[in-house]
Order: structure tokens, then sequence, then C-alpha cells
């Protein structure tokens, strides 16, 4: 096996919401694509739902593509939301104090239930 980190994410559409779920590792490597995906996904007019329950790791890169990606949601009138941040995740947002910023859901169907 080797020891590369990767991360890979799914697309899926519940209703009028984007949901993206990302597993593996959000970092320097692969933030851009994260951004990609995100800001495509608010730009399609839906609401935004992101699970993290699988992501690993994630470095101010990939923090940085969720927080572009809410500023942009919120400029077009969207709701974005984090569904079931993993336990990794959830330190760097508590330590960067962004638990305050975003909207943190325990599952997806809360997500969904609070439009």
């Amino acid at each position: 096996m080797s020891g590369e980190a990767r991360m890979s994410y799914e697309i899926r559409h519940v209703g009028g919401t984007a949901v993206v779920s990302f597993r593996g590792d959000v970092d320097l490597e692969h933030s851009p694509t994260a951004r990609e995906v995100l800001l495509s996904s608010v730009r399609s007019g839906r609401d935004l739902a992101v699970d993290l329950s699988a992501v690993e790791y994630i470095d101010s890169s990939g923090i940085a593509s969720l927080v572009e990606a809410f500023q942009e949601a919120r400029k077009r009138g969207a709701r974005f939301s984090l569904v079931a941040v993993s336990p990794a995740a959830l330190r760097v947002f508590e330590l960067a104090r962004l638990d305050h910023v975003f909207t943190l859901h325990d599952s997806l169907e809360e997500a969904l239930a609070d439009g």
C-alpha cells in the first residue's frame, strides 16, 4: 500500500441541496480540486451541504476552500453547512474558531431539515 495521501469526493443532489462528500486528506495538493468542486456546486444555484465525516486531515488550504465557498453561497443567498465533521477536522475548525462561523450539523438529515 502506498503512503500517498489521497482525496476523493462524491456529489449528489437531495432536493434543492447539493451534497458534497469528501474522503481522505483535503490538503495543499488536493484543495484546488476541493475548491473547484465546492464553487461549482454553489454556482449551480443549490444550497450546499459538505459532508466531512470521512476527512482524515484538513489543512489551511482546505479550510480556505471551504471559507471561499461559504462566502460565495452567502453572496448568492444559498445555505451552506458542514455535516458530520470528523474529529480530526473539527479540531482544526475549533482551533481556528471557525466552528462559530460555519453551520455544523451532526447528520445530513439534520442539515436538510434545517431549511
